[in-house]
């Protein structure tokens, strides 16, 4: 594809963290061909399994593979902006248009707009100035008043005389019939070469009969000899073959005869004489070169069949006979052999039913000639009626190729969370959320092994439809909320575009983040289930020893042999297990202490101190968690779960958190509403997390009013100590290390005086 043309001036909007291509006018849908497509959003998507008009996507599918490419999407629009007059008719994504708007100055344009015209006269609106998709979308009923429609098959009501009528009848109630465009049976020029050709069979092996009077010896009986001769052929040419076995060996016929223990196995029981029975003993008694008798000495299964043929053929073709000698049953074969050789060559053809005097009078007539000359006229229309399903595709494309184009193109209407996008197979609600973006699948296991490449959580889901029996596969992107209670075997209700509901059932699920906040709090719901599964165990474990005490001790009860255990003795004390158990509890009590150290530190800090240490413990716990699932959050792609669909997705188109957030809605109890007082059934609330609370609270007030010096104002300096009095007192007082105090000073001596001493 050339680069984008510098004549058209494109606009572009960012979503999904990628540039895409803006249509807001007909000349950007027209200008496509010249857009890059490393710039398109799809280069190709499947044909079927879309939410959207099956038709459309037909007709869109050029070469019938069952895919849908861009250079078949540019055909489309090329096609259609060109039969229309002005290409923003596009869109308005309606399904009338005007027939002033069809652009008549091309001969495809004038004849659309002629074909248009006549649809409408025959709809009976001759004086209409639009059409609509509803005119021409029941094609079936437009050509009904028509007989003949271009598609090569001719009705009854195509014929002009009741003898052309009476020929498609005999053919349709022979071959079968085609259905012509109108949906009433007929026939086409297969039909009516391969109905003739049977007919000239079927004559020409009728006539194989009529000019060899060594095919039909006995005439119209010849078919009940022939029948009669194959109903004992096997059995008669048994019988000579054990006669000419007896004359070559006369030690072979007892065997031949059957002994005598077989005929004390069958006098066992009782008997019917049937073939079934007897079937292995010969026609009559077996001698060397011995006629075979006809009237006495006969199997007596096969008596019967053996009258028979003595009836129809024997005696019609050889005269009276007592007996069958091997020459006359010779003479009988061959002279039915012709009628033999004349049944094998018998043609399957369906006309035997018509009887030899229809097929011949068909064959007589010009019906042949007739019918040719109606399907040549019929094919004739084709040009008018392909002018009709124009027409058909030029509303479908008037109202839906814009659709298409902001779902392949670019996905604005994904992006926009307007209009569902194509792909989008419905809601599934589960678990208190509602999913919009939910995929059809086929193969839940194979769409995984791509789709969990995108990085969401996927729930895949078994869906069935009571009312209908309906059932199918989808895949389900939870973007919001957490992941504590989605598991498999956990049921949901899924409303398809049409709103119709399905029952859900969770078969599969791809694991990956759903939300920061379900990361954030992922540790420590991690550390609850832990210290959870560690207390079952050990609940479980001490029951276990319970209960096995509880049993030894009640096992003196219930057997009364047995005698009562004796009362053990005093234990030993074991000096090096109470050595353990002090040091265990040393060092607990080492925690406790630092912990409390810790704690009292903590306590002893400024408030906005406490809180940074606060935060910075969360952040040790939780930040992991949180960056791996920020990383995985942001590659989030939609490519991977629509390439598992048959999709070719040419982007990284992204499900930010935003984003991610908006197509997974969770539950919220609505504005305004009223809240009742409480659940009666709730537990009863326990005061120790509110002590807690309360005792938290007053360790970061105390913190807080001491930082200040509030707490030794507040208590006449019993307690506390400001900032400032901390770092007024002198450097060996903070350090811990005092002086002594210096001795007090010695009294100063009175100062001398001048006053004479007394004497």
């Amino acid at each position: 594809m050339n680069p984008s043309a510098p004549n058209h001036p494109w606009r572009f909007f960012r979503a999904g963290g990628f540039h895409q291509v803006r249509l807001d006018t007909g000349a950007d849908l027209l200008a496509l061909d010249s857009l890059d497509q490393k710039l398109w959003v799809a280069l190709a998507c499947p044909a079927t399994g879309l939410e959207f008009d099956p038709k459309t996507l037909a007709l869109l599918d050029a070469d019938r593979d069952g895919r849908i490419r861009a250079p078949e999407l540019i055909q489309a629009i090329r096609w259609t902006g060109h039969l229309l007059k002005n290409p923003d008719d596009l869109l308005r994504h309606t399904s009338i248009l005007p027939l002033a708007s069809i652009h008549d100055a091309t001969p495809e344009g004038q004849n659309l707009r002629e074909t248009a015209r006549l649809i409408l006269a025959r709809l009976g609106k001759p004086d209409a100035t639009t059409i609509s998709l509803e005119d021409v979308a029941d094609t079936t009923r437009i050509l009904a008043q028509t007989a003949f429609n271009g598609d090569g098959v001719i009705v009854a009501e195509s014929a002009e005389d009741d003898a052309t009528r009476a020929l498609i009848a005999d053919i349709l109630a022979c071959l079968g019939a085609e259905t012509d465009r109108s949906g009433r049976p007929g026939v086409n020029q297969a039909r009516v070469d391969q109905f003739f050709a049977e007919c000239a069979a079927w004559d020409t092996w009728l006539k194989q009969a009529e000019t060899d009077p060594a095919v039909l010896p006995l005439g119209e009986a010849t078919a009940a000899a022939a029948a009669a001769l194959q109903a004992v052929k096997a059995k008669v040419d048994d019988y000579f073959g054990r006669c000419r076995l007896a004359a070559y060996d006369p030690r072979a016929l007892a065997a031949l005869n059957r002994e005598e223990k077989d005929y004390l196995a069958l006098a066992a029981r009782d008997l019917s004489i049937t073939a079934a029975e007897l079937g292995a003993f010969p026609l009559a008694a077996v001698a060397p070169d011995q006629p075979l008798p006809l009237r006495t000495g006969l199997h007596p299964a096969w008596a019967g069949a053996m009258a028979t043929f003595q009836a129809a053929a024997l005696e019609p073709l050889l005269g009276e006979r007592a007996e069958l000698t091997e020459a006359d049953w010779a003479a009988v074969q061959a002279k039915l052999a012709p009628n033999h050789a004349w049944q094998a060559a018998k043609p399957t053809v369906s006309v035997e039913r018509l009887g030899a005097a229809r097929v011949r009078e068909i064959l007589a007539g010009p019906g042949q000639a007739t019918l040719t000359a109606l399907i040549a006229r019929d094919r004739a229309e084709d040009p008018h009626v392909q002018a009709i399903a124009a027409v058909e595709k030029l509303l479908r494309f008037l109202r839906d190729l814009h659709a298409f184009c902001l779902n392949f193109v670019n996905f604005k209407d994904f992006y926009d969370r307007g209009e569902p996008a194509i792909f989008q197979a419905g809601t599934l609600y589960l678990d208190q959320r509602s999913c919009l973006l939910c995929l059809r699948v086929e193969d839940a296991a194979k769409h995984a092994a791509l789709a969990g490449l995108s990085g969401a959580y996927l729930a895949y889901c078994d869906c069935t439809h009571k009312a209908s029996g309906q059932k199918m596969q989808i895949v389900a992107a939870f973007t919001n909320g957490d992941a504590d209670n989605l598991m498999v075997g956990r049921n949901g209700v899924f409303y398809d575009r049409q709103g119709r509901d399905w029952d859900a059932t969770i078969t599969k699920i791809v694991d990956n983040p759903i939300s920061l906040r379900q990361a954030f709090w992922a540790p420590y719901k991690k550390l609850v289930r832990f210290i959870e599964e560690q207390v079952a165990k050990r609940a479980a474990a001490a029951e276990a020893t319970s209960d096995a005490r509880l049993a030894q001790a009640a096992t003196p009860l219930t057997q009364p042999g047995t005698a009562p255990a004796t009362a053990p003795g005093p234990k030993k004390v074991d000096v090096g297990t109470v050595a353990a158990l002090g040091v265990a509890f040393g060092a607990l009590g080492v925690a406790f202490g630092t912990l409390a150290g810790y704690i009292t530190g903590l306590l002893k800090l400024p408030f906005w101190q406490v809180c940074l240490a606060v935060a910075a413990l969360l952040l040790i716990i939780s930040g992991p968690s949180l960056l791996i699932a920020w990383l995985k959050l942001r590659k989030r792609n939609l490519g991977p779960l629509l390439d598992a669909n048959g999709w070719a997705i040419n982007t990284r188109a992204r499900i930010n958190v935003p984003f991610g957030a908006s197509l997974t809605q969770v539950a919220q109890v609505p504005p305004g509403a009223v809240i009742g007082a409480g659940d009666r059934f709730a537990e009863r609330p326990s005061l120790w997390p509110k002590l807690l609370a309360v005792l938290v609270a007053a360790g970061f007030l105390y913190s807080l009013l001491n930082s200040f010096g509030w707490v030794h104002r507040l208590t006449g300096g019993r307690a506390g100590q400001s900032r400032e009095e901390i770092q007024r007192r002198p450097q060996a007082e903070r350090s811990g290390t005092t002086r002594p105090a210096p001795a007090p000073a010695a009294a100063p001596a009175p100062a001398a005086t001048n006053t004479p001493a007394t004497p």
